[in-house]
């Protein structure tokens, strides 16, 4: 109804933004379409959204919300210096070494355990609230009616008191009142009447909770991708797993590649329900080479040594043995070449390279494909690196991070 209203997309990670922006751009336009326009649309994270409007609807605004990760570090660090001397946290001073004069090298352990333990606490209030609501009623148990072990009821007795120092409700303590408004009245928050969470491979049982309450008053998509659509109707109806101990889905998996790589959409499956899918098929492939024959594989859920008989290698999977990351840099430059030269209706935006660890490799990258005088054609590639670590692409955190590493350096 607004032009100048932004869409909102909730995905995972800047990959995901980069990569739909371009699809976007190549299909909103006029009737004619490919006018190559895409804007006004933004793109939080899953947590983000979920965080922003559990933290509108509680009367904070999103940065100033005691509970949010960043805020909430502090808090536990306080926390933390008044209680290790108390007998139920013995096992907290025992790891920061109050207990061990021989142990002084552990008291520089304060503010990453205090990260660790903000980080726990919050991925507890997402994905296990009923966990966080038992220990606010002073109940010590995984929110399924099983006792903590002992190892465990310091986290108990520690976030009673973190609660108690912060003085507002939790998130978790929030969800349930905030998914009633959110129904009641779905005005209260300024998001716009369409939503969509593209491409997640996890969602707690929180997000999926507020999502779901944001659905009964606009229309939200879910656009989920999934491996194998015989996978997803193997597992359909299965009794989902409290606890990923007891989890046996994998066993229902024939292929073992799916099986090993398939976990959070397993997971995700079990907590969505029955109904929530439409799911697309791809069309059937002719199998001709190697590479079809093990998507093949994988999306009809088959174990590859019981399929038909095996292709010659063909060149459409190979890999590359190399001493160093420096030489992975080099050969891909060189395959990618080599794949540019066969093929000359292939452009660098029909191409994505996927790494473990982007900012190891992310200065190789940019000597490899700069753009620099030097005569070897893949200097003249263009490349963007996606998904690099907030420090690496803020110069001011760069800085900062310089000067308090002088510190621990050999500067007089």
């Amino acid at each position: 109804a607004d032009p100048f209203a932004p869409k909102v997309i909730a995905v995972p990670s800047k990959g995901v933004e980069r990569w739909l922006m371009q699809q976007l751009s190549l299909r909103l336009g006029t009737e004619c379409g490919w006018d190559g326009v895409a804007a006004n649309v933004l793109f939080p994270s899953p947590s983000q959204l979920v965080g922003d409007v559990m933290s509108s609807l509680a009367g904070w605004a999103p940065n100033t919300d005691p509970w949010t990760a960043s805020r909430l570090v502090w808090a536990v660090l306080a926390v933390m210096d008044e209680n290790v001397p108390e007998a139920w946290a013995a096992m907290l001073s025992h790891h920061l070494g109050r207990d061990d004069p021989d142990a002084a090298h552990r008291h520089g352990r304060r503010f990453s355990t205090a990260s660790k333990l903000a980080q726990l606490f919050t991925s507890y209030g997402d994905a296990r609230p009923s966990m966080l609501l038992s220990w606010v009623d002073s109940v010590d148990t995984d929110g399924f009616g099983v006792g903590l072990r002992d190892d465990m009821l310091w986290q108990a007795a520690f976030w009673r008191r973190l609660r108690e120092r912060i003085g507002v409700p939790s998130p978790a303590e929030r969800l349930t009142e905030v998914c009633e408004k959110l129904r009641d009245q779905p005005d209260l928050v300024d998001l716009p009447a369409r939503l969509s969470v593209f491409g997640p491979t996890r969602l707690s049982r929180s997000q999926l909770a507020v999502f779901d309450a944001l659905a009964a008053g606009r229309e939200l998509h879910l656009w989920l991708t999934h491996p194998s659509p015989t996978m997803w109707q193997a597992l359909q109806g299965l009794q989902p797993a409290i606890r990923r101990a007891e989890d046996r889905t994998a066993l229902q998996v024939n292929n073992p590649l799916l099986t090993n790589l398939s976990r959070d959409v397993r997971e995700l499956q079990q907590l969505l329900s029955a109904d929530a899918a439409n799911l697309h098929h791809p069309p059937e492939s002719l199998c001709d080479n190697v590479l079809r024959r093990m998507q093949d594989d994988i999306r009809l859920d088959r174990d590859p040594a019981k399929s038909a008989a095996r292709l010659p290698l063909d060149g459409s999977i190979s890999i590359h043995a190399c001493h160093g990351h420096v030489r992975q840099v080099e050969v891909l430059r060189e395959a990618l070449l080599h794949l540019f030269n066969e093929d000359p209706t292939l452009q660098a935006r029909d191409v994505i390279v996927l790494c473990p660890d982007v900012d190891a490799f992310a200065p190789l990258i940019a000597a490899a494909f700069g753009h620099t005088n030097a005569p070897h054609p893949g200097h003249r590639l263009r490349v963007r690196l996606a998904d690099r670590g907030p420090a690496r692409t803020n110069p001011l955190l760069q800085i900062l991070q310089t000067l308090l590493a002088l510190a621990d350096g050999r500067v007089t």
